[in-house]
C-alpha cells in the first residue's frame, strides 16, 4: 500500500473525463424549478446523500448543555478587544463532557458583534499570544511546535496567531470565537474512544459504528453548532451574523457544519480540498484513496466503498457548496498547494451556480478560473493566493471584506 499512496496525479492532462451529478436533477428524475422544490425536496435528498455516503449521520438526540464563562477581559489586546472563554458542558447518562471556546469581540464595535467561528488545530491559547488563555490540557498532535508527549507546553502559546490574525478581524469590526478540535475528538483513529462519539453513543468506548454513522468531520461540525447554540444567547454576539470558517481538514468541517446548520450565515473553506471544496471526480492531487488511507477515521465507513470508484459516488463536492445557498460562501486556494486541488475547489464553486441561481444570487461572475492573488466572486468568492499551504494575512483580508459586504 505505500507504493500506491505515492501514486500522485499533478498534471492536468491526466484528469479523467467525469460527468458530475445535476444538484438541479432529483432523484426520481425530476427537475428542480424553484426555490419551494429545491428546499422541500432536492435539498433534503443532498443532505441525506452526503450523510449515507460522505459524513455520516450525526448523533440527533436532545442535549443537556451548560454555559459557563470561565474568564473575561474587558481590555484585552490593548483594550481594543473584550476576550472572554466559555466552558459547555454536556451531559448524558449521568456523565460531563466538555469543550472550551474562546472568543474575542471588538470593544469599539456596535453590540451584538458579527462573528468568525472556526476550530484550531493546537488549542485556544495558540491563536494569539495572550498570557489570559488557558493552555488546552487535551491530548495534541505531536507535529506542532512545542509539544511534549502528546501535551501543549507554554511554548506553543501563540505560535498559529499568524493562522488567525485576531488584530485584523477586531479591527475590521468583528469577533473571532474558536475552539480547539481535540476537545470534541482527538485526530488520530483511536480519538473517538476519548471523544464526544465514544461519549454519546450507548456502548461508550466499546461502540462499534454502522457504515453510515459519523466520523471525526462529523463530530467537529457537530462541535461548531453547539457553539452557535451558546452564541444565541450570548447578548454581545449577533447570532444572526456568524461566519463558520475552516482550513484544511478543518475546512472540510467548516463547509459541512455550515450544509447541515442553516443557523451560520456564511461559510469559508480555505485550501479544505478532497472531502471538502476540492471536485473528487478530478481525482487530482488528494484522492479518496489517499484520504480514506491516510485518515480512516475522518468519514464514514461508505465513503471507502468509493476509493478509486469516485464516478460512482452518488455526489460531489460542488453539491456540499450548493448546499450552501443562498448564504454567502468563500472558496480558497493556495497557488503551491496542489495536493488541495485549487482548479477542483474553483471548480465546485463554479458548478454550485445554478443553486444560487435559484434565488437569484449572482455566483463568482468569470467563467475560468482567475489569476493568483486576484479575488473574484459575489454570493460565492473565490481566490488562489500565492503560497502553501496555509491560512494567512492575505486570506483573511478577503474574508473580512467578504464579511464587510455581506453581514
Amino acid at each position: 500500500m505505500g507504493d500506491r499512496l505515492k501514486e500522485v496525479n499533478y498534471s492536468e492532462e491526466k484528469v479523467p473525463g467525469y460527468i458530475l451529478p445535476d444538484p438541479l436533477l432529483c432523484n426520481d428524475g425530476t427537475r428542480v424549478a424553484d426555490v419551494f422544490s429545491w428546499k422541500a425536496k432536492r435539498r433534503p435528498e443532498i443532505l441525506e446523500l452526503f450523510r449515507e455516503h460522505v459524513y455520516g449521520h450525526s448523533f440527533s438526540l436532545p442535549v443537556n448543555t451548560e454555559f459557563k464563562i470561565t474568564s473575561s477581559d474587558k481590555n484585552a489586546l490593548g483594550g481594543k478587544a473584550v476576550r472572554k472563554e466559555v466552558s459547555v458542558y454536556f451531559s448524558h447518562r449521568g456523565g460531563k463532557y466538555s469543550m472550551d471556546i474562546l472568543i474575542y469581540l471588538s470593544s469599539g464595535a456596535k453590540k451584538p458583534v458579527p462573528v468568525f467561528l472556526g476550530l484550531n488545530f493546537f488549542g485556544n491559547h495558540t491563536v494569539c499570544n495572550d498570557a489570559g488563555i488557558k493552555i488546552s490540557c487535551r491530548w495534541m498532535r505531536p507535529d506542532g511546535k512545542g509539544i511534549v508527549n502528546n501535551r501543549a507546553t507554554g511554548e506553543t502559546r501563540g505560535i498559529n496567531a499568524g493562522r488567525w490574525q485576531v488584530d485584523k478581524i477586531i479591527d475590521g469590526g468583528c469577533g473571532l470565537a474558536t475552539i480547539y478540535y481535540g476537545d470534541l475528538e482527538p485526530d488520530h483513529p483511536a480519538g473517538w474512544r476519548d471523544g464526544i462519539r465514544a461519549f454519546f453513543h450507548p456502548q461508550g468506548k466499546n461502540a462499534e459504528f454502522g457504515p453510515a454513522d459519523w466520523g471525526a468531520i462529523g463530530a467537529w461540525a457537530w462541535g461548531l453548532s453547539r457553539a452557535m447554540d451558546y452564541f444565541v444567547q450570548d447578548g454581545d454576539i449577533d447570532a444572526r451574523r456568524v461566519i463558520v470558517m475552516g482550513h484544511s481538514r478543518l475546512g472540510k468541517t467548516a463547509l459541512w457544519a455550515g450544509a447541515q446548520d442553516e443557523r451560520f450565515a456564511a461559510a469559508i473553506s480555505n485550501n479544505s480540498g478532497c472531502g471538502g471544496a476540492a471536485l473528487s471526480r478530478r481525482r487530482f492531487g488528494e484522492t479518496l484513496y489517499h484520504i480514506n488511507n491516510y485518515f480512516p477515521h475522518w468519514f464514514c465507513e461508505n465513503y471507502k466503498k468509493y476509493n478509486d470508484r469516485e464516478d460512482s459516488l452518488p455526489v460531489d463536492q460542488h453539491e456540499l457548496i450548493s448546499l450552501i445557498a443562498p448564504r454567502p460562501l468563500y472558496a480558497a486556494s493556495a497557488e503551491e498547494d496542489l495536493w488541495a486541488d485549487p482548479r477542483g475547489e474553483f471548480l465546485s464553486a463554479k458548478h454550485a451556480e445554478p443553486v444560487y441561481a435559484l434565488f437569484g444570487k449572482p455566483g463568482l461572475g468569470v467563467a475560468d478560473m482567475p489569476p493568483v492573488n486576484h479575488p473574484v466572486g459575489n454570493f460565492i468568492c473565490y481566490h488562489v493566493r500565492s503560497g502553501k499551504h496555509n491560512a494567512t494575512s492575505y486570506d483573511w483580508e478577503q474574508y473580512i471584506n467578504f464579511a464587510g459586504r455581506h453581514l
